[in-house]
């Protein structure tokens, strides 16, 4: 092999090695600007706001529906809502869950203010610059932004009212209140003696708290019913209270003289309901609190005003205008 060929040999061999690494460099380059095109597009991609829900109870019905109307909302207004809460009631999880959003530095936060200790974690809420919306249950006396949800305090005025007009003015009463300290069930209770307190034919036997329970309402609905014979009518402040009752109704084969008043449109209560198990179920609004609060959060966030608080709607949901119910809802119970 003559020099001349060895030279050839070895320029081509450095041609093919820098053609290679030219290769290998573009295509680095290439990678590294669509990974940096792929970064810009995730960040514009993040929502504008961060905002917390801390709800009562994840698995109950009625928080899913206060959830679902929250969630609605993140694509209208380019948010991410984050929903926790306890897996069964329990204030103090909820209150650590409120202390962590405040030390996430989110952008708002929603939440459900059960008793006192709640006030002084709002008000840091608040000290430390996050909007606070309190939904279902109110903290009156804290610096929260405003208030969504039912008038708990109208909701039980509102079934003593049924229930004096539903019995003619005479039943002997027994109360099953979810808890005897959250805000919103001592309001309901106080809302619901107001009311009846000027038929006189109307009494209350004895309160029993079934801490937001069905087994706990049944036991306690149990022991009333034998404890006090006379009793003709039950209230329930809670979702499961009704259900429990009419357990403990159907056990003592009670079901077709006792009257039974719950809150809020399970897809059990209405089931009992149709079944005459259950004579009336005050119906709440969890979708609406729910998407009015952040809608809500927003408006604070923009610099608009807002009320103090805002009513959702309560009314009685009875056999008698139960199929009207049923077809506004386009026949789903869901």
């Amino acid at each position: 092999m003559n020099r001349t060929t060895i030279v050839s040999i070895l320029f081509i061999s450095l041609l093919i090695t820098a053609l290679s690494f030219s290769f290998y460099f573009y295509h680095e380059v290439q990678s590294y600007d669509q990974k940096i095109a792929e970064g810009i597009a995730s960040e514009s991609s993040i929502p504008k706001h961060h905002f917390v829900l801390i709800g009562e109870e994840m698995n109950h019905d009625y928080w899913r529906l206060v959830g679902e109307g929250a969630k609605q909302t993140e694509q209208v207004y380019d948010v991410f809502v984050e929903y926790v809460g306890p897996e069964r009631s329990n204030p103090e999880e909820q209150l650590k869950l409120l202390d962590m959003a405040i030390k996430s530095k989110v952008d708002g936060i929603i939440v459900q203010a059960l008793n006192d200790p709640f006030t002084a974690m709002i008000n840091k809420a608040i000290e430390a610059d996050i909007p606070v919306i309190t939904i279902d249950t109110d903290s009156p006396t804290s610096l929260r932004n405003s208030y969504i949800g039912t008038n708990n305090y109208m909701a039980g005025r509102l079934a003593g009212e049924a229930l004096i007009e539903d019995t003619n003015g005479e039943a002997a009463v027994g109360i099953i209140t979810g808890s005897f300290t959250n805000a919103h069930h001592k309001l309901r209770v106080k809302g619901f003696k107001d009311a009846v307190e000027k038929a006189e034919g109307i009494s209350i036997v004895a309160v029993e708290e079934s801490n937001i329970t069905r087994v706990e309402a049944e036991e306690k609905a149990y022991r009333l019913l034998t404890e006090h014979d006379n009793i003709t009518a039950f209230f329930g402040t809670s979702s499961y209270d009704g259900i429990g009752i009419a357990a403990a109704a159907n056990l003592l084969n009670r079901q077709e003289d006792l009257y039974i008043m719950t809150f809020d449109a399970l897809v059990e209560n209405i089931q009992l309901l149709e079944a005459g198990d259950i004579d009336a179920i005050i119906e709440q609004q969890p979708f609406e609190m729910g998407y009015k609060s952040i809608e809500l959060i927003q408006d604070i966030i923009n610099g608009k005003p807002i009320q103090d608080s805002y009513h959702t709607d309560a009314s009685i949901i009875r056999t008698s205008n139960l199929d009207n119910w049923t077809r506004e809802r386009g026949g789903n119970l869901d």
